[in-house]
């Protein structure tokens, strides 16, 4: 990317809720706004707003969601593997599709996908229907996605791992067997 090229964020407000506090007085009546921000270039972010007045909430959460920013790394259209994020007590599971398939998704989780660049996924959401704890499940999943080559990286480490355990426990057996001898003769 160029240093002269600015990217131009998209905002999308997903839900707006109205909640309320006791007070001494009575009820006091606010906003929350959940809003996702994006690039449709791998770049997406989340942020909940809270205010007395919708517009503030909501300028609000796109300041949070501008902040939160996080990559996401893509496979061409999609995700590199198969991911299962958790927020509090709601599950997500992101799984990566083949091209063409398009965007199978929920509401908010249809939202970040789209707003982070990717075209084809499977999505499933679980135990929970809270659009704010599903959306915050989605952004955890796409922080815990791994590059493919970061994961090719992880195999063959681990490969070599275990080559290295069997060659140590292979020359421990020779050893064994050879003090055997030693204590027979």
């Amino acid at each position: 990317m160029k240093v002269n090229e600015t990217v131009e964020i998209v905002e999308k407000v997903i839900a707006i809720n109205r909640v309320s506090k006791a007070h001494k007085g009575g009820k006091k009546m606010a906003f929350t706004a959940l809003v996702i921000a994006g690039d449709g270039k791998s770049r997406v972010g989340c942020g909940l707003g809270r205010a007395n007045e919708v517009a503030e909430a909501i300028r609000k959460g796109v300041t949070t969601a501008r902040k939160n920013l996080i990559d996401v790394p893509l496979r061409g259209t999609t995700i590199p593997h198969e991911v299962l994020g958790k927020f509090s007590a709601a599950r997500v599971m992101l799984k990566p599709a083949s091209e063409g398939t398009g965007v199978i998704a929920g509401s908010s989780v249809r939202a970040i996908c789209e707003l982070a660049g990717i075209k084809d996924i499977l999505t499933k959401s679980l135990r929970s229907s809270n659009v704010i704890n599903i959306a915050k499940a989605t952004m955890q999943g796409l922080i815990d996605l791994k590059n493919h080559v970061d994961m090719k990286l992880e195999i063959n480490q681990g490969m070599q791992n275990v080559k290295e355990k069997e060659q140590d426990s292979k020359k421990s057996e020779v050893k064994e067997e050879k003090s055997e001898d030693v204590k027979a003769e």
